[in-house]
């Protein structure tokens, strides 16, 4: 089917509901003569004629009836898609795509997300896992989350976690027969627990005090890619881990794991979210970015 028939049909229509083109063209808020050429063209376009035409009065013909009976049901089902269209406009509705980095899901939004989707029960919510900077808009996610170092300098970005801090852990058996690092780069004669990202690449690990910055590509014979299994992995001794902090929060404070390197750990920007524009945000997403959005 030609798409441009749509139009002229619902012209026709319009024009055999109030039986004038006059009528026809206020409705439609067109000109008359606008009118009449769309109920033209289609005529041409199907090879028939539609309306009875005289200088007092307009009326469908019988093929024009015949059509009107199977246009109507027609135009209604599309009138009915719009106002559905545009009830989203103001109700947070619909399929809502997110990437972020898995810790961003364990430590923040997976605790909340009882809550959301309870709030908001018309809002079909998708959690896409990838550690590196994802173009959002081809790869056709509504927004993504990042830390502050990697978002792009075109985004609109929106906090929605607290201060981040690091903290290196091991074992207290892991330093039985070892001395424990003073420096950063005290890690290159440890076994530590690499990490490599989604992307491909290895975690340098990065610390800074009194604004010295110091990058260690540390060695190790154990490589993983979540937090989970990198604790559970220190826990058993494999080596010295690299975590955030509110990670292993009890396991420092019961002893399982002990701290070293404290002083180079500074805290830094928790996540935020990124979107391209503001202009015509679906509901969906400004009702999980009000959601979200953390505050101090």
């Amino acid at each position: 089917m030609d798409r441009s028939h749509l139009a002229q049909l619902a012209v026709f229509s319009a024009v055999a509901a109030h039986r004038s083109f006059r009528g026809a063209a206020k409705e439609l808020g067109i000109a008359p003569s606008a009118v009449s050429h769309a109920v033209s063209r289609l005529e041409e376009r199907i090879g028939v004629r539609l309306l009875s035409r005289t200088t007092r009065s307009v009326a469908p013909t019988e093929e024009g009836r015949l059509l009107l009976e199977r246009l109507g049901p027609a135009l209604t089902e599309i009138d009915a898609a719009l106002e559905a269209v545009t009830e989203t406009r103001s109700r947070p509705a619909g399929n809502l795509r997110i990437t972020a980095p898995r810790f961003v899901t364990d430590m923040l939004l997976a605790p909340r997300l009882g809550e959301f989707l309870g709030r908001y029960p018309d809002i079909t919510l998708e959690l896409s896992h990838e550690d590196g900077f994802t173009d959002i808009v081809a790869a056709g996610f509504d927004a993504g989350i990042r830390l502050e170092e990697s978002l792009e300098a075109d985004m609109i970005a929106v906090r929605i976690g607290p201060l981040l801090r690091g903290a290196v852990v091991a074992a207290p058996s892991y330093f039985d027969a070892r001395e424990k690092p003073a420096h950063p780069r005290d890690l290159l004669h440890h076994r530590c627990i690499q990490r490599r990202f989604s992307n491909g690449t290895f975690y340098v690990w990065d610390f800074e005090k009194a604004g010295e910055k110091v990058f260690v590509p540390v060695p190790g014979p154990l490589i993983l890619d979540a937090d989970r299994p990198t604790i559970v992995a220190a826990l058993a001794g494999a080596g010295i881990a690299y975590v955030f902090e509110i990670r292993v929060a009890q396991e420092l404070e019961d002893g399982r794991l002990v701290r070293v390197l404290e002083d180079w750990c500074e805290p830094y920007p928790g996540p935020y979210l990124y979107y391209p524009s503001r202009r015509q945000m679906r509901p969906a997403l400004r009702a999980f970015i009000d959601f979200f959005r953390h505050s101090d």
